[in-house]
Parts: C-alpha cells; sequence; structure tokens
C-alpha cells in the first residue's frame, strides 16, 4: 500500500500530474516545490485584506480570502475559493487545492493540499500531502524530523522500507480525519477515509477505513474539604 492511488482518487485534483512517474506515493514529496514553480504565475485573483503579508512569488486563486494577520511566503499557489485565516503562516513549497482552509496560527511548509482539506487550528504540518476533503482538527502536529536522525522508513506489510528522505511528515488519504491535539509522527501514511480520535500519537501505514481509538481511564473523586476557593 504505497502507491498515490491508494490514498488518492486522482480525478478528484487538478494536482495528478505531481504524482507522475512516482511508484511511492511520498516520492512526490520532494517535488512539490518544482512543481508549483513550473505551473506558478504569481498574481493575485483573490482577496489580500490589508495586513497581510505576501512575500516571493505567490498565487492566489479567486474567491480565496488571505485575512490580515496572514505571511505568505513563496513559492505559494493557492487555488479558489480558500481561506488563508488570520495568523496563518506558509513558508515556502505550499501548494493549496481549491476551497481549501489553513487556519489560525497554524504553519505549513512543502505540503501539497490536493482539494477542499481543512485544517483550521493551532497545528503544524511539514513535509506532507493531503487528500481531497482530508481534515486534522485543532492542535494537530504532524511531526516531519525523527528525533534519531536518518531517513524515514515506513512497515507495509512484513516490509521496512526506506524512503530515503530525511524529512517526511504524513500522507492524509481522502476523506480522512484527525482528531484535535493528536501527533502524526514521521512516515505516517493514513488510507482513505481513516479516522484517529483525539489525542492519539500514531506512526505507521493505516489501511483505508480504518479508525485507530484512545482510551483514557478516568477517576472521579469528591473534592476534599478546605481545598475549594472561598466565596
Amino acid at each position: 500500500m504505497n502507491r498515490p492511488s491508494d490514498y488518492f482518487d486522482l480525478s478528484k485534483t487538478e494536482f495528478a500530474d505531481l504524482f507522475d512517474g512516482c511508484e511511492s506515493v511520498w516520492q512526490a514529496i520532494p517535488k512539490i516545490e518544482a512543481y508549483i514553480r513550473r505551473r506558478l504565475k504569481p498574481g493575485i485573483d483573490g482577496t489580500v485584506m490589508g495586513g497581510a503579508t505576501l512575500e516571493g512569488d505567490v498565487y492566489v486563486g479567486k474567491g480565496t480570502v488571505v485575512e490580515t494577520g496572514a505571511y505568505v511566503r513563496g513559492p505559494v499557489w493557492i487555488g479558489k475559493n480558500c481561506q488563508i485565516r488570520r495568523g496563518a503562516y506558509l513558508r515556502g513549497a505550499v501548494l493549496v487545492g481549491d476551497g481549501s482552509v489553513l487556519g489560525n496560527a497554524c504553519e505549513f511548509k512543502n505540503v501539497a493540499f490536493l482539494g477542499e482539506g481543512t485544517v483550521p487550528h493551532l497545528a503544524y504540518v511539514g513535509d506532507s500531502i493531503l487528500g481531497h476533503r482530508a481534515h486534522l482538527g485543532a492542535g494537530v502536529k504532524v511531526s516531519n524530523v525523527k528525533l534519531v536522525r536518518g531517513n524515514v522508513r515506513v512497515e507495509i506489510g512484513n516490509e521496512r522500507i526506506d524512503t530515503g528522505l530525511r524529512k517526511f511528515g504524513a500522507i492524509v488519504g481522502d476523506l480522512s480525519e484527525v482528531g484535535c491535539n493528536a501527533v502524526l509522527n514521521p512516515g505516517t501514511m493514513l488510507g482513505p477515509r481513516c479516522m484517529l480520535y483525539p489525542g492519539v500519537s500514531f506512526r505507521g501505514v493505516l489501511a483505508p477505513g480504518r479508525v485507530v481509538k484512545l482510551r483514557q481511564t478516568w477517576t472521579v473523586v469528591e473534592r476534599a474539604a478546605g481545598s475549594a476557593p472561598k466565596e
């Protein structure tokens, strides 16, 4: 399960040619910047509000709004009807498909949104690809570098594969959802229609339509007398 078609319906994105020649889906990640530069004609067809900063080569499509306080450093290509919300930080090589939301206090670096992806609050996403209508909840962190330095490896079946990439965050398949405050560790690959519960720290390859649950044990006790604030 490592082909682009295992994760994405390429008929739903205008960026299908990003994966040309890619036998493994992660091979598209280091191609993102060059791909943007090939198609990029800098210009503003959408709305850039006062107080937003655009630096370098940037394209903003029709119906897209870049809100006050957003910082966009090219090369960045943003499609139609997107929201780049206040405090979003796009720091190079970000490819944004139509209808996507890049939200408040979120940081993006070397990322492709294939269309209608949403990362609306307090997230970091680096060296990753998000499929059609993929969603990362508030506070999700996509870790893209191993603590122990070296290439990221993925385990598919009984095979442990060296991706050849030192920086590889996650592949998030079409319609997959990741709950608030989850962590996707380097080399995570989520098939289409997957779901991760809030707070999960996940690494690995998840087959389509799977749910990763996190169960916590709670103990509720009565508050000791004298420990409550005085009225």
